[in-house]
């Protein structure tokens, strides 16, 4: 004789779903929080540039961004970022703002801070360092930010140019005051004088991205090959079906990647750093190496 038995099974309290949910989120918090948000990226993209010297052709840039030293950030994540950039071996190394924090710690110890990122950011053995300042950096105090900077061999573009020279060729590098809590000046950075020069592009490096679309009206957005940023750290949480939680002013748009906006080439980096919370989620920390190709 066949004896049939069913197996009950403990029905799904209330109580047994929120102890699920917590243990479920409490997961996630432990990967985003002390896994992905180290897990360092590094992404690989060539850049064809429009009248570019072909001294330039292979030329390696290497991006960093929004480090954020102390909210969240630990001095070992900068360390191990500076390591990845000197194996990488680049020629010059371009930082796309926020180095530090404002509003998580009193200004003078953000100061501090800022110090103690620049001292590690010396230890990149590239000699062409080059910076632009972030909304966080302006809101604790420009000058102090970019005095650390300075003192550590990178020099800090605010409304300003210099050229960059290899050989015989030549390509104007610009960087503007950041768009959301500074006064960005691209007449100043970019003035008629290297605007739309034969075989001379320009590469603009201006920490919030979505001001590429004032850029795109004016004259000196015009003649811009090449814009790098960061700033929306690429959303930082990303969730399936429903995309980042969050997003800075003039960070909604372009959020992260490449992007093509008529003769202007984007590139957003998600950045190094956190803010709000300790955590990222589908979107890990990223450094960038730009090749540049003549086109």
């Amino acid at each position: 004789m066949t004896v049939l038995t069913s197996i009950s099974k403990a029905p799904i309290t209330r109580r047994r779903f929120l102890l699920g949910s917590a243990c479920a989120s409490g997961a996630l918090a432990l990967y985003g929080g002390e896994i992905e948000r180290h897990w360092i990226e590094i992404t690989h993209r060539q850049v064809f540039l429009p009248g570019l010297a072909h001294d330039f052709d292979g030329f390696r840039i290497a991006q960093i961004s929004d480090i954020h030293l102390d909210e969240y950030t630990e001095p070992f994540l900068v360390r191990d970022a500076v390591r990845h950039v000197n194996l990488l071996n680049p020629d010059a190394v371009f930082l796309t703002g926020d180095f530090v924090t404002s509003g998580f710690l009193p200004t003078k110890f953000a100061v501090g801070a800022a110090w103690q990122c620049a001292n590690l950011l010396n230890q990149l053995e590239c000699s062409r360092r080059y910076a632009v300042l972030g909304n966080h950096d302006v809101a604790i105090g420009s000058a102090e930010v970019a005095a650390a900077l300075a003192a550590n061999g990178i020099t800090v573009l605010v409304n300003a140019h210099l050229p960059i020279e290899r050989g015989g060729g030549r390509f104007w590098l610009a960087g503007v005051d950041d768009p959301v809590q500074g006064s960005p000046d691209p007449g100043a950075a970019m003035p008629a004088s290297i605007r739309n020069l034969p075989r001379e592009p320009i590469v603009l490096l201006c920490h919030a991205p979505d001001y590429a679309d004032d850029l795109l009206v004016v004259p000196e957005g015009k003649a811009i090959s090449l814009m790098l940023a960061g700033h929306t750290h690429g959303g930082q949480i990303r969730l399936p079906f429903i995309g980042s939680l969050i997003l800075p002013p003039m960070g909604q748009k372009y959020v992260e990647g490449w992007f093509r906006c008529g003769n202007l080439q984007l590139y957003v980096n998600r950045g190094l750093g956190t803010v709000g919370v300790p955590i990222r989620f589908d979107c890990p920390p990223e450094i960038t190496l730009l090749t540049l190709r003549s086109a």
